[in-house]
């Protein structure tokens, strides 16, 4: 076969044609080996040196806010999304009622202390009256003494012996009733008088409830954050004690939550350095590292755990979470429960 090339006009025989397709020929069966020989060797190299999940997301902390008291809501200073600081009023309970609750309390410390005055009264009345009969029963000993050393010598009958001995045993029980009159008026009143009595106590911690359950009508935030779930606040709508009707989520830099499998968990060890790449943010590789390993997995602080002891378990590979912390401030609004792959650099 001739090979032709024109060159101004006339035609010339080629004879390197052939050889140039030999080597290009040459060259192609060479290379794809070779290829394929510094990709193994880069995959040998690199493997083990990482490990990935997909299965991971960007958490953050999340607080269910839930009024102290129940009430009526009046007012709703809050809207979903809105940026919170931590003391911000988010809405407020109707503060009537627990102000004249604060009143009636306020009411009965008041009563509670005259009470307690009057029984101070009492005490120190009961304390002069056994003064009294003390009196009276020295004066009845020496009648009835006077009344013997007469009866002795033979100047006195023995009706009047016998009438100073009865009125000497009537003062002595009179004295013994007063002592134990005073006795109880002193249990009833306390040793620690009128602001430590229990009844007192007892007012006074009913009037600082009533007080703070004023202050309670004021439900604010207690993180830094965003305002979330604010559909459920309505004025005139009922607030339920315990019960959480506002959600503010923030409080802090997130973190990632990644469920590797457990047979990836040999090599992770916290401190190693990760890249986080995040779904609903493309084109950013974010750095962090490993900050600890879940005491369980995910089956095990599930609502329903798995049963392995009853007889048709099959075996499942499980998940673990671990934390990572970002390492660089977060530029973008970060939103909790997005997606996120990790691949953790397990050898350096």
């Amino acid at each position: 076969m001739n090979f032709m090339r024109k060159v101004e006009g006339e035609t010339l025989v080629d004879s390197e044609a052939p050889v140039r397709r030999g080597w290009t020929k040459r060259i192609v069966m060479l290379s794809v080996p070779m290829i394929l020989i510094a990709a193994g060797l880069f995959f040998w190299l690199t493997s083990g040196r990482t490990v990935t999940t997909d299965n991971a997301q960007v958490v953050a902390h999340v607080v269910n806010v839930s009024p102290e008291i129940s009430g009526r809501i009046t007012d709703v200073y809050v809207t979903e999304n809105q940026p919170v600081k931590k003391g911000d009023l988010l809405y407020r309970i109707d503060p009537e009622p627990f102000r004249i609750a604060l009143m009636q309390a306020e009411a009965a410390l008041g009563t509670s202390r005259l009470q307690i005055s009057e029984m101070q009264s009492g005490y120190s009345s009961k304390i002069a009256d056994i003064g009294a009969k003390v009196s009276d029963l020295d004066l009845a000993r020496e009648n009835f003494e006077r009344q013997k050393e007469l009866l002795n010598r033979g100047f006195t009958t023995r009706v009047r012996f016998d009438e100073a001995r009865a009125q000497l045993a009537a003062a002595e029980s009179q004295r013994a009733v007063a002592a134990a009159d005073a006795q109880t008026a002193q249990a009833m009143l306390g040793r620690s008088g009128n602001s430590g009595h229990p009844q007192v106590e007892a007012a006074q911690a009913a009037v600082a409830k009533a007080r703070l359950d004023v202050t309670r009508t004021e439900v604010r935030a207690p993180i830094d954050g965003v305002a979330a779930q604010t559909d459920r606040l309505a004025p005139g709508a009922m607030a339920m004690q315990m019960l959480g009707n506002v959600s503010i989520v923030g409080g802090g830099a997130p973190w990632i939550e990644a469920n590797f499998k457990e047979t990836q968990l040999a090599k992770i060890r916290p401190g190693q350095r990760a890249e986080i790449k995040i779904d609903a943010i493309p084109g950013r590789i974010f750095k962090a590292h490993v900050t600890g390993i879940g005491a369980g997995t995910g089956s095990e602080f599930s609502v329903l755990p798995a049963q392995n002891a009853t007889g048709n378990w099959v075996k499942v590979t499980q998940r673990v979470p671990v934390r990572l912390k970002f390492d660089e401030q977060l530029g973008e609004a970060i939103v909790s429960g997005w997606s996120a792959h990790v691949t953790v650099q397990v050898k350096d």
